[in-house]
């Protein structure tokens, strides 16, 4: 009787131990949800729009005239090749303003072209995870994206990651800052606003 107890009493306090955990999970998101509903509705912490860099690819559209229209790739170099007018700058460019002067450029050969051009997929946005993670590398960005959801999306921690000094490093080319993040701090709702949003050529450093 006393194993069959003792037995019991370990089974309920890891029951308990895994309940807590989810709450405090839970209560970690609800928090950041609560913050980034507060952010959007006062107009604050809303992505850019989309410019487009190196690696993306486009679809170029020229209503009425089937032979221009094309899938083109953003080179290295951060230009386009396009029938008639050739190389055109794409990359840091949103896609109306590319529109804008694709059809500035088309207006020599056509008249009054209508121009749409159309992100089909993003290469060129992307953040990096690292260390004590389940599955560091690369990601993409498709969309607004914090740190504990880029953890998540990279599978969680390991369990010998220290959760208090992680670290978000900046891209490179730019005044290159350090922040840190505190995974436990964070789920015990203190200090909410670390969770931040990934920018393109961030990398998070979980030693």
């Amino acid at each position: 009787m006393g194993l069959s107890l003792q037995s019991n009493q370990s089974f309920f306090y890891g029951l308990t131990k895994t309940i807590s955990g989810m709450v405090l999970l839970a209560l970690g998101l609800f928090l950041f949800n609560s913050s980034l509903n507060a952010a959007q509705q006062s107009g604050e912490g809303l992505p850019p729009e989309y410019t487009f860099g190196a690696g993306d690819i486009l679809e170029v559209s020229v209503f009425g005239e089937p032979e221009l229209s094309k899938s083109v790739f953003v080179r290295i170099d951060g230009k386009i090749s396009l029938p008639l007018i050739g190389d055109v700058q794409a990359a840091d460019d949103t896609a109306e303003n590319l529109a804008q002067t694709i059809s500035g450029k088309l207006v020599k050969f056509i008249s009054d072209p209508n121009v749409t051009v159309i992100l089909t997929q993003s290469n060129s946005k992307a953040y990096y995870i690292l260390g004590q993670i389940l599955t560091p590398g690369q990601y993409l960005i498709t969309q607004q994206i914090s740190v504990l959801q880029a953890i998540a999306k990279a599978g969680g921690l390991l369990e010998w990651a220290k959760k208090s000094k992680i670290m978000i490093v900046g891209r490179p080319g730019t005044a290159q800052t350090i922040k840190y993040f505190n995974y436990d701090d964070f789920l015990g709702g203190n200090n909410i606003d670390q969770n931040i949003t990934i920018n393109p050529g961030d990398t998070i450093v979980i030693p």
